[in-house]
């Protein structure tokens, strides 16, 4: 008897736990990204964190799903889109421009709200002061490869673009010499230049772009876009968006109603 009780209590506990493994189980959305405050990064204990990153996290647990962080390489995020390797690219992802080739970005993909204003700036070393247009004539720029930083630096007369996998990487290169200037998102170069080890970078603030927004990027027809959006809402209504803007200092930046683009 005792033996058979014991049977009983096990397919129990194993039952408990198979309804428990299925309560839990939730369908996947893959996010790509790239490396740089206040967006996405490593905190010191080597967790991502940032305001999409958080942002993410929260859009998507509001809508059942599981979210795994994908690294991209910033070039390839229409590749990675068109194959299924991520679902959407939230990463300071530029919507209101065309790429290189001359071709909107709106007609490669779906984009979200927009939910932050940006812009592209120069960041040069403090030593070179106050940049002009014309100073930037026979220089060379890091730029990232695919970027609004690249698309930027062809309205200069006389600049040379040298590309790079990652917008951090650009202003290693002006730190290090190898670059006279930097073309990055401003969200990026507020975090870095003039601080810690780029304590000699400065942003030229009479270069900046025109005002951008920085919207979420799903393959065309994804079924995705409208959930986020409605989504971005709540969020947006409840405070978190704010918030979160507020943690990572881009309260200044960040779009927190939606209203206006519906």
């Amino acid at each position: 008897m005792k033996r058979m009780i014991a049977m009983a209590l096990a397919i129990l506990m194993l039952c408990g736990c198979f309804a428990g493994c299925q309560s839990t189980d939730k369908p996947t959305v893959v996010v790509g990204y790239t490396i740089y405050a206040p967006m996405n990064y490593l905190d010191e204990a080597g967790e991502l964190i940032g305001f999409d990153t958080d942002l993410a996290k929260a859009v998507f647990e509001g809508l059942g799903y599981q979210v795994i962080f994908q690294e991209i390489d910033w070039d390839s995020k229409y590749t990675d889109l068109e194959s299924g390797a991520i679902d959407c690219v939230w990463n300071g992802f530029t919507a209101n421009t065309a790429d290189d080739d001359g071709v909107l970005r709106s007609e490669k993909v779906d984009f979200s709200y927009d939910y932050m204003e940006n812009r592209q700036v120069i960041v040069c070393k403090k030593d070179l002061g106050e940049l002009t247009a014309a100073d930037l004539t026979g220089k060379v720029a890091a730029v990232e490869s695919g970027s609004a930083g690249e698309t930027y630096a062809g309205t200069f007369d006389g600049l040379t673009a040298k590309g790079f996998n990652k917008q951090t990487e650009c202003l290693f290169e002006v730190n290090a010499g190898t670059a006279d200037v930097a073309i990055v998102d401003a969200q990026l170069a507020k975090s870095y230049a003039g601080k810690g080890d780029y304590e000699s970078l400065t942003i030229i603030d009479g270069l900046s772009s025109e005002v951008e927004f920085y919207a979420i990027g799903f393959k065309k027809g994804s079924d995705l876009t409208a959930k986020v959006n409605e989504q971005l809402e709540k969020l947006a209504a409840d405070g978190t968006i704010a918030k979160l803007a507020q943690t990572y200092g881009v309260e200044t930046t960040a779009i927190t109603d939606f209203s206006d683009q519906k």
